[in-house]
């Protein structure tokens, strides 16, 4: 198995692709601190999975992150998955929009990349080397790789997230730190679930989001989370600072 020995920590783990991912870096052998703001999803989806740590957790709670990190007996991958879609053209954003896409969608990427990083720079990569981990943070295709339309504040964000990655990746890159984005198109999950069900035509509003898919439909979970499975391995030592789009086409 890929990932035999390795320990990651995910959050926004209780569904969507933060919970295909525990399931595809279990299968792999990892040892996964699943996380959540939402305890009663962690519960639901990981009762009897061995290799799975569930705790609560809200990112946006800085104190919290860092309690968690230490608290994990090492850490080799962090998967950076929570995140929110915000809905809108610049005109119709309020300023708490903004400060919550950024807060959710960044700076708790930023925290959680503060909290881990000492702990992979001490582990010991057999080579002589200073670290060895990999960072993997959830950007999107909307960010700086395409602009869509009604996603100002989400897009921003995610262009955030980018640069974001590309930093700590050229700050790390001699010291055994990798740090890669996944951009995905639309991915059918519950939280896109249930901003379909809150437009006044659900119906509609999902062939919209399907019609702006090249391959005529929307990504399930489990089509995402093999490039997150391939950046937790040791298959990609070679690759950080890059941004992997998985998107069905959207960015050709």
């Amino acid at each position: 198995m890929r990932l035999q020995g390795k320990r990651v920590l995910v959050t926004a783990a209780g569904q969507g692709i933060g919970r295909a991912a525990v399931e595809a870096l279990t299968r792999e052998g990892a040892e996964v601190w699943a996380t959540d703001v939402n305890e009663g999803l962690l519960e639901q989806a990981y009762a009897r999975q061995p290799l799975v740590h569930t705790q609560r957790l809200d990112v946006l709670d800085k104190a919290a992150i860092r309690a968690l990190v230490e608290g994990m007996p090492g850490i080799d991958v962090l998967f950076n998955c929570a995140g929110v879609v915000h809905n809108g053209p610049i005109l119709d954003a309020t300023d708490d929009d903004l400060d919550f896409a950024l807060n959710l969608n960044v700076r708790a990427q930023f925290w959680a990349i503060q909290a881990a990083l000492p702990r992979m720079l001490a582990n010991d990569d057999g080579q002589g080397g200073q670290g060895k981990g990999s960072i993997i943070n959830m950007a999107s295709v909307c960010s700086s790789l395409k602009g869509l339309p009604n996603r100002c504040v989400y897009g921003t964000s995610k262009a955030a997230v980018i640069g974001l990655t590309k930093s700590v990746a050229a700050d790390y890159v001699a010291r055994g730190i990798r740090c890669n984005a996944i951009a995905p198109g639309t991915v059918d999950t519950p939280s896109l679930g249930e901003r379909i069900n809150a437009h006044a035509d659900p119906v509609e509003a999902r062939k919209a989001f399907v019609a702006r898919q090249p391959m005529g439909r929307l990504a399930q979970a489990a089509e995402i989370v093999p490039i997150v499975t391939y950046l937790a391995s040791d298959e990609s030592v070679f690759a950080t600072g890059q941004v992997f789009s998985v998107d069905g086409g959207m960015t050709i």
